[in-house]
């Protein structure tokens, strides 16, 4: 039901694949994760790549995949970024950890002692459970160093499944017993082909209104990101134009990115690389994404050959490199050098 007191649905929300197959633009890995739910043979994975990408619901497609209507029992999920933002308040006031919660006890110690009780639970009617966290690059060093522990304890009921944008905040003690699959950002014509797809079956019913240039402006600006295109189409949509494209594009991260490249270019190289390293800290971007949102601003506002050499260099380096921290580091050395 689409309406519902006045509350529009989203697309995003109504257009969300219910199986594997229904992922578009990430074939290589759905046709990996698919094998390995046929065979039930599941090592622990990583899945890699930028926000809107699918991996999110390619876990859940998976789960069900595997287990059927028993994929919630046999599937727990943590959403780390809120955990670790919120601390013991949301231990205490969710439902899921409300009865574990120790209040006496440090932040840490909640955390494994849950874990410890989620990963103990024998799976139903399955050889082992799935034990999920959602943008993993928020755990802290000391929590994935006890998470380490509670993967070899129990590996052999549990598989452990990590969804990060920034695979290189992950110590490699876990990294390095995963399976890492990496989600690409969309390509542009899958994106174009998903929009107009969404806007066929909208007209059926409502006087949905996008042209096709509108699409081509939407899956542009969205960069691979298939849940931003479709937030973006919907907004478009019901503005009734998308004169106002670079608005609705526009997000606090971008904000981000413009003060980086400002500081950077008057001298102040130290707060140019807190602003960078805060977009992958504080707002969980991979090194790429970081690039992506540096090079929208440096077209727009600078327009430098050699700046655009400069990310081309970094984003090369980042396919090879162990830290993107130090890549982004170094690129923002580069990038003062470039402006002085």
């Amino acid at each position: 039901m689409r309406w519902q007191r006045g509350f529009v649905m989203l697309l995003t929300e109504r257009y969300r694949p219910a199986r594997l197959e229904d992922i578009r633009g990430q074939d290589r890995v759905i046709e990996l994760l698919v094998s390995c739910a046929g065979t039930g043979t599941i090592p622990h994975l990583m899945l890699t790549g930028p926000h809107g990408t699918g991996k999110s619901t390619a876990i859940r497609c998976f789960a069900e995949r595997l287990y059927g209507e028993n994929w919630e029992a046999n599937t727990s999920i943590f959403q780390t970024a809120d955990l670790f933002s919120q601390g013991k308040k949301l231990l205490e006031e969710d439902e899921r950890y409300a009865h574990l919660y120790q209040k006496s006890q440090s932040l840490i110690v909640n955390f494994k002692y849950i874990l410890k009780w989620y990963a103990s639970m024998r799976p139903l009617d399955a050889d082992f459970k799935l034990m999920v966290f959602e943008d993993a690059h928020a755990l802290t060093r000391e929590a994935q160093q006890g998470l380490r522990r509670i993967m070899e304890q129990y590996s052999g009921t549990c598989r452990f499944v990590f969804s990060t944008t920034n695979q290189s905040a992950i110590i490699p003690a876990i990294s390095s017993r995963c399976l890492p699959l990496f989600f690409a950002p969309v390509a542009l014509d899958v994106l174009l082909a998903q929009l107009a797809a969404i806007r066929e079956r909208e007209q059926q019913d409502t006087a949905f209104s996008c042209s096709n240039d509108d699409l081509e402006l939407i899956a542009a600006a969205a960069q691979g990101d298939m849940r931003r295109a479709i937030l973006m189409l919907q907004a478009a949509s019901e503005s009734g134009s998308c004169n106002n494209l670079a608005e609705l594009s526009q997000s606090e991260t971008s904000t981000v990115a413009a003060s980086a490249l400002a500081l950077i270019k008057s001298s102040d190289l130290k707060g140019g690389i807190r602003q960078l390293e805060s977009l992958m800290i504080d707002y969980g971007l991979s090194g790429r994404e970081v690039l992506s949102e540096i090079r929208t601003i440096a077209h727009r506002e600078y327009n430098h050959p050699l700046l655009a050499c400069a990310l081309a260099d970094a984003d090369t380096r980042l396919g090879h490199a162990n830290s993107e921290y130090i890549q982004i580091d170094a690129f923002a050395t580069g990038v003062k050098e470039i402006f002085s």
